[in-house]
């Protein structure tokens, strides 16, 4: 699914990033998220959250 219309990246590509340790700063930079009409930025900000979110649960269970 497009998450970005603007600049035709798709959730596959943000959660890639976000996989590979980007956080929402990262994927402005590398990925042109939210800098032009802005509409997908709340979209990555979930995900990056959602990601911090499991990487913290996994961690706790881990301990």
């Amino acid at each position: 699914m497009y998450v970005c219309i603007c600049k035709g990246i798709t959730d596959s590509q943000v959660q890639q990033a976000i996989d590979n340790g980007a956080d929402y700063k990262d994927l402005r930079q590398d990925l042109g998220i939210a800098t032009d009409c802005g509409q997908c930025g709340s979209i990555c900000k979930n995900m990056v959250s959602k990601a911090k979110q499991t990487c913290a649960f996994y961690e706790v269970i881990a301990a």
